[in-house]
């Protein structure tokens, strides 16, 4: 199947991230996820341990800095603390791409 990208730039929409990626891996796609703005602020979320093993989650390091977050995160690598040019990566090598 194909690769399904979502880029996260809010931190409302926790409930739809593993929805959709709970979904699209039902259905066989590979999910890759990048949080960026007040997307990262899901890394502090009760609920966002739940993606543990249903995708690669990269998040904009500038923008975790900015909101003063502290690691370790759960679910995320360290060298998945990246620049926006991860973001770019994901949208070139994704079949399908959405944004919440």
């Amino acid at each position: 199947m194909g690769k399904l990208g979502i880029l996260v730039s809010s931190d409302k929409h926790i409930d739809h991230l593993i929805g959709i990626t709970d979904a699209a891996r039902a259905s066989g796609h590979e999910v890759i996820v990048f949080l960026s703005a007040e997307g990262v602020l899901l890394t502090q979320h009760p609920r966002f341990p739940e993606m543990e093993g249903k995708t690669t989650i990269s998040l904009c390091n500038v923008g975790f800095e900015f909101f003063k977050l502290q690691k370790p995160v759960p679910v995320v690598k360290d060298e998945d603390f990246a620049t926006q040019m991860r973001h770019g990566h994901l949208i070139e090598d994704c079949d399908r791409y959405i944004v919440l």
